[in-house]
């Protein structure tokens, strides 16, 4: 380090090299390991390397006429998109000149569709000389060669996840599609710009008869107005409605703009009707959900009971009734399980339920209704005496004052599952037969109303489940204080939209669900709106679904399988075996519990927003002065406008107010509550009037 000199190591010259093939590198890395152990021509490393070349040998051949496949596929979308002047179109339709430039375009496809045949012309001339002069030699070399060329083009390379997606529809052969379609299908439908496009999330792959595909919309378009304008995307790929699905990615790996699509070969609901699963059951649990139908995937959607209700409204000979008996048929086969069974029509539909009902009534009737009030009274008092008793049982048998599958089943508590089905419940509600409850003036159909009413908001915890079916559901037949409790809904064909709303709740088709659109020749297929979680996703708002096919046949084997089963367990009781006879009750506690309505004894039922409005704020109507209408909005899920016209007919006027915003305020629409408590008066008023008038 004085300035001596030190020897150094040796310069080595070199240059950097690209890293090696994949191949190469596996072969070379693979021999410097064997070279290192010394062990090249050991038994275990051949082994090795004998059984990877015969895998690769043998895969070879599928991978070579795949690639041809593929290749064959990009060649075909390359000249398709070639021959069609695609790159001169998209040019054109940016600059918003396509009608100037379309002779141009014209004239260019027909000189490349020339082409094309010139080529072809060309190709086969060549090589039938070659054919002459050499024979099948030439032909046979010619294939060969097309077929590597494909085969290149058309491989997969390593991490590749696929070519582009494409998407099944009766323009074209599935095949020919790409995604660029599906873009276009969408800018028809004026659901996304002109120079907005969309992310394929997932690339389209077939799902049971028909293509699924997954795509993000663009910033600030939302899900929910492709679900709205379904009927414009239908027919932007021309397709029937019904053969398109439109979903939200909701949950894990969703978001507001991504939306999941399912378009059907054909009519997914056509064909011969489903066997219900549960004929091949000898017996069934009343906490499983029951088996119910098919989607348009042909998924099996289950409906839970328990916990729940269950309204079904349509116009007559869709499959109502049959319907109604599927979601019967489960607690039919729970030996534990207790039917009440009211039939408003009147006729054979539910005769073979009398055999296990324990309590059953058939015939519309005055004398019919009031036996229908008294089954009602009793199974009332029969739910409160049961929160009673689960009062009293251990934490360890009832830790949260709700009945549990152990509970149920057991005898001595007597406290069963409790199914009350009543078909055309119109029949019993509409009665206007003048009717004294604590004193108080009202009529028959308001009475059962009412008792319903308690049954489905008190009566789940408590072992009870209502199932109502109707013909007729409009406001005035099913009031709105028992439609609003009611939890699961399924609407097969009615006559309007506002039907459909009424079955299926408010705004729902604005959301895209709207069972009058439904098919007539579509029997036994409706919208179902669940409450709980089905095989379809427990993020559903609602789905189609085409019910299992149940006649009166096959329903008298499930009633008569159910009646034996209860005849074994030594549960068989009530109007089934002949005891019909009422059990005391206190009628002033059952009362007492329905509440005291109006100061005149009668129910006020509030059009619907007015009955949302008034559930949503509940205590607040009184404390509150000013409501902004974007909070009403977003917790009521309707639509903007339609509340807005809505809310104005009822004499709801929307004004600006200040409302705090952090330090600062902001002026923001919205409605005074004084209004809104108008607007209860009023209805109350008109509907209070208007019954006494027709006593008078």
């Amino acid at each position: 380090m004085n300035g001596d000199l030190v020897p150094a190591e040796p310069v080595l010259d070199g240059e950097l090299v690209g890293e090696p093939k994949t191949l190469v590198r596996r072969f070379g890395s693979g021999w410097r390991r064997a070279g290192e152990t010394s062990q090249v021509k050991s038994s275990r490393l051949l082994q090795c390397w004998s059984k990877k070349i015969t895998t690769w040998l043998v895969r070879l051949p599928g991978r070579f006429v795949g690639g041809i496949g593929r290749g064959a596929l990009v060649a075909a979308r390359a000249w398709r998109r070639w021959v069609r002047v695609r790159d001169y179109r998209e040019a054109a339709e940016q600059s918003e000149k396509l009608a100037d430039k379309f002779v141009e375009i014209r004239a260019l496809t027909l000189f490349r569709w020339r082409v094309t045949g010139a080529v072809v012309g060309a190709v086969s001339g060549v090589l039938l000389v070659l054919y002459v002069l050499y024979g099948s030699v030439a032909l046979w070399s010619a294939a060969g060669l097309a077929s590597v060329v494909l085969a290149i083009v058309g491989r997969r390379k390593d991490g590749s996840p696929g070519r582009k997606a494409v998407l099944g529809g009766p323009r074209t052969l599935a095949w020919t599609m790409d995604s660029q379609l599906l873009v276009d299908a969408f800018r028809d439908a004026k659901l996304i710009g002109k120079d907005e496009t969309l992310r394929l999330v997932e690339r389209a792959v077939r799902v049971g008869r028909g293509w699924a595909v997954t795509v993000d919309l663009p910033a600030t378009r939302k899900a929910a107005d492709v679900i709205k304008h379904r009927d414009a995307l239908a027919s932007a790929l021309a397709v029937d409605e019904v053969q398109l699905i439109v979903e939200r990615v909701r949950g894990r790996g969703g978001h507001a703009g991504r939306v999941a699509l399912w378009v059907a070969d054909e009519d997914p609901y056509a064909g011969p009707p489903l066997r219900t699963p549960l004929l091949d059951m000898e017996r069934w649990d009343a906490w499983r959900p029951v088996p119910f139908g098919r989607d348009a995937r042909n998924r099996r959607i289950d409906l839970p009971l328990v916990w729940t209700s269950l309204l079904v409204g349509a116009i007559p000979r869709q499959g109502k009734t049959f319907a109604t008996r599927l979601a019967a048929a489960g607690l039919v086969l729970d030996r534990y399980a207790r039917l009440y069974v009211f039939d408003g029509k009147g006729g054979k539909d539910w005769e073979a339920a009398e055999q296990i009902a324990y309590r059953y009534v058939c015939g519309d009737e005055l004398e019919h209704a009031y036996t229908v009030r008294d089954h009602l009274v009793e199974l009332v008092a029969e739910v409160q005496a049961r929160y009673a008793r689960m009062a009293t049982l251990d934490d360890e048998i009832c830790p949260e004052s709700k009945i549990t599958p152990a509970i149920s089943r057991d005898v001595d508590l007597g406290m069963p599952i409790t199914g009350v089905v009543i078909d055309e419940v119109q029949v019993f509600l509409e009665n206007a037969a003048r009717e004294q409850v604590g004193g108080k003036k009202t009529t028959l159909g308001a009475y059962i109303a009412d008792l319903l009413t308690y049954l489905v908001r008190k009566g789940p915890a408590a072992g009870v489940v209502v199932i109502l079916a109707t013909q007729r559901p409009d406001s005035n037949t099913i009031p709105t204080r028992l439609r609003a409790v009611l939890g699961s809904r399924f609407a097969l064909r009615v006559m309007d939209w506002r039907d459909s709303n009424i079955v299926l709740g408010e705004q729902m088709n604005t959301r895209g669900y709207d069972a009058s659109t439904l098919l007539p020749t579509h029997k036994g297929v409706g919208i179902l709106r669940p409450d709980g979680e089905t095989d379809a996703g427990a993020d559903m708002i609602a789905m189609t679904v085409r019910t299992y096919y149940m006649p009166n046949a096959e329903w008298r084997v499930i009633c008569a399988r159910g009646c034996a089963l209860r005849e074994a367990a030594g549960t068989l009781a009530g109007h089934a075996v002949g005891d019909d006879a009422p059990r005391p009750i206190d009628s002033s506690s059952v009362v007492k519990a329905l509440g005291s309505g109006t100061a005149d004894g009668w129910v006020v039922d509030l059009p619907e927003p007015l009955a949302s409005v008034v559930d949503y704020l509940g205590e607040e109507l009184d404390e509150r002065e000013f409501v902004p209408t974007s909070e009403l909005v977003e917790e009521l899920e309707v639509e903007p406008v339609t509340f807005a016209r809505e809310m104005s007919e009822l004499g709801c006027k929307p004004l600006r107010q200040y409302v705090p915003d952090g330090e600062t305020s902001r002026r923001v629409r919205g409605y005074l509550t004084a209004d809104i408590r108008a607007a209860v008066e009023r209805v109350a008023a008109d509907e209070i009037g208007s019954q006494g008038g027709d006593q008078a």
